[in-house]
């Protein structure tokens, strides 16, 4: 029993400096960059409509992109390649990618990686739900001068 008293008394001490050191480290972190966290629900984002059959939302942080794209079956977003990481998650239905003369079929929890500048294009096998992650962010989206989709609303009459 005294050396489980000998053990408490030499570990408190440096539990309690742990906790000290965290606190200043975070105090320290907080004087050097003030930016906050932003938390968003994406079910709420407004829901930008590509087509009939296609809409996105979605967010985004300094130096990447969160995209929601909800496709009905039968969707297409034609071949395309961007300066863009992309990982794409596939929660629901699933999808025909075809890159460089391979065809992909992602379905519901599968994860697929397209490294920058490789061209792909998407087919909707079934009503889809479609998880994009983007690094850096999609200016070409931001400053409209992604030909290959348009929204509706920014289409040419």
């Amino acid at each position: 029993m005294k050396s489980f008293f000998i053990f408490l008394t030499l570990i408190f001490p440096f539990a309690s400096f742990a906790e000290d050191t965290m606190q200043k480290n975070a105090n320290e972190i907080s004087k050097h960059y003030a930016a906050l966290p932003n938390l968003y629900q994406l079910d709420t984002v407004s829901k930008e409509t590509i087509s009939d059959k296609i809409t996105r939302q979605y967010v985004m942080g300094s130096q990447s992109m969160l995209v929601k794209w909800t496709l009905k079956k039968g969707a297409v977003v034609p071949l395309h390649f961007h300066p863009n990481e992309q990982v794409t998650w596939i929660t629901k239905g699933s999808v025909q990618v075809l890159s460089q003369g391979k065809k992909f079929i992602v379905k519901a929890g599968g994860v697929l990686i397209i490294p920058p500048n490789v061209p792909h294009e998407f087919l909707a096998l079934e009503d889809t739900i479609d998880i994009d992650f983007f690094t850096p962010a999609r200016e070409d989206w931001l400053n409209n001068t992604a030909t290959y989709i348009q929204s509706d609303q920014k289409k040419p009459a």
